[in-house]
């Protein structure tokens, strides 16, 4: 429906009877164009947020067997697990002896030596220096645990930092024995 009027200089005007409230061409084009770019957008974002996911090897490494047969008492393991080295240590008494009697408030990080060792004969933990990185040397320093030639840091049998710079013990991965010979790391 339209109306026509004519104004006083002599143009005529056509007016529309326009819906109210119904969609025209023009809102539907901005929606449709507006979902399709938000298509687009996430067809372009899903390949660059994935490719951040870890790939099939490293998601391999995410838990590892270890058989614990050869460890003599008073000998260590060294493996690779995540990319960073873990010492598995089969302690002596007397280093656990020595780890349990240590009092906390002697430790610049104080932890008992049973929350760090599910088993007090074996001790497993990340080889990587909480102060800059650094891979330690077992049964060396002050405290005939570990010493970081780095900096100077000082571990005793448990892990512990004693002295040095660095800030926190040596950490403990997620691990459980799944047999009296058989450790799972991860």
């Amino acid at each position: 429906m339209s109306d026509t009027n004519t104004t006083g200089n002599g143009t005529t005007e056509t007016k529309t009877a326009s819906h109210e409230g119904e969609p025209n061409r023009r809102a539907f084009l901005h929606l449709t164009t507006g979902a399709f770019a938000a298509i687009g957008a996430a067809n372009i974002a899903w390949p660059l947020i994935d490719q951040m996911n870890p790939d099939a090897s490293m998601r391999a490494l995410a838990s590892i067997e270890v058989d614990l047969d050869a460890v003599e008492v008073g000998q260590s393991l060294t493996i690779t697990w995540r990319g960073k080295p873990v010492f598995i240590r089969r302690r002596t008494q007397d280093e656990i002896r020595d780890a349990k009697n240590v009092s906390l408030d002697a430790l610049p990080d104080p932890e008992a030596d049973k929350s760090r060792a599910e088993n007090p004969e074996w001790l497993v933990m990340v080889g990587v220096c909480t102060h800059l990185g650094c891979v330690p040397l077992g049964q060396a320093g002050e405290f005939n645990g570990w010493f970081c030639p780095c900096h100077g840091s000082h571990y005793d049998t448990s892990g512990r930092i004693r002295k040095g710079p660095a800030p926190k013990n040596l950490e403990i991965p997620p691990y459980q024995f799944v047999s009296d010979s058989r450790i799972k790391i991860g």
